[in-house]
């Protein structure tokens, strides 16, 4: 996150973040996102706002489009490496 709003509430950049409780009491179980754009047009209260963004499975594939509302002090950027789709199968099983 760069930069801060008029209110004082810092702004989201595009990048892939988890989402906490930290960041919301809605996430009682942490998710992973990409963000694709904050919503700057809406008008949160004070020190929260409106996120576009795709909720990310274990690989770091998209699997739901969302908007969030959320605090973004309490986001934490992470860095997801791309799981190639050939590393994701099991290993073949032994006749054995």
């Amino acid at each position: 996150m760069t930069g801060r709003r008029e209110d004082g509430t810092p702004t989201v950049k595009p990048g892939v973040y988890l989402l906490s409780r930290a960041a919301s009491p809605q996430f009682h179980a942490p998710i992973l996102v990409r963000v694709i754009r904050e919503l700057t047009d809406r008008h949160p209260p004070h020190g929260w706002t409106w996120i576009d963004c795709y909720q990310l499975d274990r690989h770091g594939d998209a699997i739901e489009k969302r908007q969030l509302f959320v605090m973004p002090a309490g986001m934490r950027q992470v860095d997801v490496p791309p799981v190639p789709y050939a590393a994701r199968r099991p290993p073949a099983r032994s006749t054995r």
